[in-house]
């Protein structure tokens, strides 16, 4: 069985469409034994600013059951992952996390969750940029005003 979901929509400074088809794929004698059905994304977008056209198409499987692997599920599922990308594009561009020298014992784990920490912190505090916002914070007399402490 196939199914498909068709949606559009303009912001950002772009234009793009979004086609999901889902496929049951469990007779088809894979070597997955757990994969019921399969995903196909295509994504259609254009800058509308230069015009510029990109094309994507992106597959996946997955052990969802053929009910919760509808189309629209599946669509939400990848826009998710974008709001997971958006968090460590930030951490990677404002606090350089990829050149980042910290690499031994447990300071890769601890460092991670306090950069998240700062990053919620000043969104909570009306920051759309999180690097003004590191800026700002850094010409405060005391950061613990910043986060509400007395």
């Amino acid at each position: 069985m196939t199914a498909r979901r068709h949606d559009r929509e303009a912001g950002h400074g772009r234009r793009e469409t979004r086609s999901v088809r889902t496929l049951t794929v469990t007779s088809l004698g894979l070597d997955f034994p757990y994969v019921a059905p399969a995903a196909k994304i295509h994504r259609h977008r254009t800058d509308l600013k230069t015009g510029k056209i990109t094309r994507q198409t992106v597959y996946a499987i997955t052990d969802l059951t053929a009910r919760a692997a509808s189309p629209h599920a599946i669509g939400q599922l990848a826009r998710a992952q974008w709001g997971i990308e958006a968090v460590h594009h930030v951490r990677g561009t404002t606090f350089g996390e990829d050149a980042s020298k910290i690499r031994t014992g447990h300071g890769p784990a601890n460092m991670a969750p306090l950069r998240s920490f700062v990053i919620r912190t000043l969104r909570a505090a009306g920051h759309h940029s999180i690097a003004a916002g590191v800026r700002e914070a850094s010409y405060t007399p005391s950061l613990v005003r910043l986060i509400g402490l007395p």
